[in-house]
C-alpha cells in the first residue's frame, strides 16, 4: 500500500489528505520508509530534511481538522533539485568550494511551492556545477538510474528525476538550459517541462543572493504525471519582486477533448546529431499515434532556417552563459594568455577590455540569429501545434566520469563528440520555447525513453496537455522494478 501511495499523482495526493483518506503525516512517513529503503543503491535524495517534513506534515493535518485548505498541494511531501535555496540546507550545486553555503530563508520556488501547501522532504543530486548529463560531484557521490544502477540518470536535474522514478517524492523542480530537465525525464521514465524562458523567475537558484536571471536558463517542474507539471507550473510561474509591479503572466489555458483536430510535425532524427534507430522509430511510432486519433501529421514539416548555423547560434550563445560563471582564476589566466599575444605598450587592462567589448559585441551579433531563428518558429507554429521531437540520441548510457576530453557518445556502434546529442535540447532553448518531455514506454535494453513535445512561445499549458493526451494513447508512466 506504502509503494502504491507513493506513486500516485501530487495533486491526487492533495485531494486524499483534504478527503482524509491519508493523513499528510502517513503520506510523508510512507516516502520517507521507501527513502531510506531504496535509496542507498540510487543516491538520489543526497539532502534530508524529514524532521522538517514530519513537522509541517502534522501542520497541514492540522489545517484539514480546522476545515483548512492550504492550496492545490496540501500536505503534499515533495523533493527539490540541491540548486535550489532552501532554508538550512546548502546551495552547493556541487561544487566542493560552497559546501558549507548554506541559507537562512527559503528561496521564490521553495516559499511558493509551500504557499500552495506543499512541504519538502529534501534536496536532490546534480553534478558539479549543473554542467553535464550524469549527476556526481564529490560532495554527494553519483546517483544512478532505478531503471539500471549501472546507467545515468541524466542531468543535471539528474536526481529529481530518479527520485520520481524511485517513488521517492511526489513532485519535484529542476532547471534547464541544455536538456537538464528533459533529459532526467527522458533516462528515467518521467515527465519533465521546460517553461518559455522567462515565466518562471530564478530568484532562489542561484549560488549567491542577487544574480540576474541568466539568458538561456529556465527552472521547472518534473513529475510522474502530466497534470501535476500543470499543477507545479502554475505554482512556479509569474512575476515577483519589481516586475510584480507592472506585469501579470497570463498563459493560455488548453482543454483538448481529443487529438483529431491538432496539426503535428514529426522530427525524427537529424544529420546534425542522428539518434538511435530504436529512438527514431519511437518518435516515428508516436507520430503514427497522433494520426491514429485523427491528428493532422507530417514528417518533413521544418522551420524555415538552416539546421547547422541554428545550432551554432545555441553554441555560442551558451558558452557565453556558462563561462560567465567562471572562477576569478579562470579569468587571470585568461588576462595573462591575451597578454601573452598582445604586442606594443598597451596595459593588461586595456587589452583586457578590448577583448570584453569584443565578446559582447559576438553576443549581440548571435542574438541577433536568434531573433530570426524565433521569428522562423512563431511562423512555423502558426501551421502548426506542435513539434514532435528526440530529447536525446539514444536512452541512459553507462556511467563515465572520465575527463571531457575523453568522453564520447556512442549511438548505434557509431562514435560521435560526447555532447552532440544536446542537439535537441539546444533546438528548443535557443529561441526561448517550451517544451514537454513524455515517457513513451521501454527500449530494448527494458530502459525509458521519452519524447519531446514543443510549440511556440507561451504555449507551455498545451505542449503540457498534449503530453498528458498522448500518453494515455501511449501508457504513460511506470515504475521501475526495485
Amino acid at each position: 500500500m506504502s509503494k502504491e501511495l507513493c506513486y500516485q499523482s501530487a495533486t491526487d495526493l492533495a485531494m486524499m489528505i483534504k478527503r482524509k483518506d491519508i493523513s499528510s503525516r502517513e503520506l510523508t512517513q510512507a516516502f520517507i520508509d521507501r527513502i531510506e529503503e531504496h535509496d542507498q543503491k540510487i543516491n538520489a535524495v543526497v539532502v534530508r530534511t524529514f524532521e522538517n517534513a514530519l513537522e509541517s506534515a502534522e501542520k497541514a493535518d492540522e489545517a484539514v481538522a480546522n476545515g483548512e485548505d492550504l492550496g492545490p498541494l496540501h500536505g503534499v511531501p515533495m523533493t527539490i533539485k540541491e540548486s535550489y535555496v532552501m532554508a538550512g540546507t546548502p546551495s552547493t550545486w556541487g561544487i566542493e568550494a560552497n559546501k558549507d553555503n548554506y541559507s537562512d530563508n527559503d528561496g521564490l520556488a521553495v516559499s511558493r511551492f509551500k504557499e500552495a501547501g506543499a512541504h519538502f522532504l529534501g534536496k536532490t543530486n546534480v553534478p558539479k556545477d549543473l554542467a553535464d548529463v550524469q549527476s556526481y560531484n564529490v560532495i554527494y557521490g553519483t546517483t544512478n538510474n532505478p531503471w539500471n544502477l549501472e546507467r545515468v540518470p541524466g542531468g543535471s536535474s539528474g536526481g529529481s528525476g530518479a527520485a520520481l522514478a524511485a517513488g521517492f517524492s511526489a513532485l519535484e523542480a529542476g532547471s534547464d538550459i541544455g536538456g537538464s530537465i528533459r533529459t532526467p525525464a527522458h533516462f528515467c521514465g518521467v515527465f519533465g517541462h521546460k517553461p518559455t524562458w522567462g515565466i518562471i523567475p530564478m530568484q532562489g537558484h542561484e549560488v549567491m543572493p542577487g544574480v540576474p536571471d541568466a539568458d538561456l536558463s529556465v527552472c521547472g517542474p518534473l513529475a510522474r504525471d502530466a497534470s501535476d507539471l500543470a499543477t507545479a507550473l502554475d505554482v512556479m510561474a509569474g512575476a515577483a519582486g519589481r516586475d510584480s509591479i507592472g506585469w501579470q503572466l497570463n498563459l493560455p489555458r488548453y482543454d483538448f477533448e481529443d487529438l483529431k483536430d491538432l496539426k503535428v510535425a514529426v522530427w525524427a532524427t537529424d544529420d546534425m546529431s542522428p539518434v538511435s534507430k530504436e529512438t527514431e522509430q519511437r518518435v516515428l511510432d508516436v507520430g503514427k499515434c497522433f494520426e491514429k486519433a485523427g491528428s493532422t501529421v507530417a514528417y518533413d514539416a521544418r522551420p524555415d532556417f538552416d539546421i547547422k548555423k541554428s545550432h551554432i547560434t545555441y553554441q555560442n550563445l551558451l558558452t557565453a552563459v556558462m563561462s560567465s560563471a567562471q572562477p576569478e582564476s579562470f579569468v587571470e589566466e585568461t588576462r595573462r594568455k591575451v597578454s601573452s599575444l598582445e604586442a606594443g605598450d598597451q596595459s593588461i587592462e586595456a587589452i583586457v577590455t578590448r577583448a570584453g567589448i569584443m565578446m559582447h559585441r559576438d553576443w549581440i551579433r548571435h542574438n541577433f540569429r536568434r531573433e530570426k531563428l524565433r521569428s522562423a518558429w512563431d511562423k512555423f507554429f502558426k501551421e502548426w501545434d506542435v513539434l514532435i521531437c528526440p530529447q536525446f540520441n539514444g536512452p541512459a548510457f553507462e556511467h563515465d566520469q572520465r575527463p571531457f576530453s575523453e568522453r564520447s557518445s556512442v549511438v548505434d556502434g557509431e562514435i560521435f563528440p560526447y555532447m552532440q546529442s544536446v542537439f535537441w535540447a539546444g533546438l528548443i532553448v535557443a529561441s526561448y520555447l517550451p517544451s514537454t518531455v513524455f515517457p513513451s514506454g521501454l527500449g530494448q535494453e527494458g530502459l525509458p525513453i521519452g519524447v519531446q513535445i514543443a510549440s511556440g512561445p507561451y504555449q507551455d499549458y498545451k505542449t503540457i496537455e498534449v503530453s498528458r493526451l498522448i500518453s494515455q494513447e501511449i501508457g504513460g508512466f511506470e515504475a521501475p522494478d526495485l
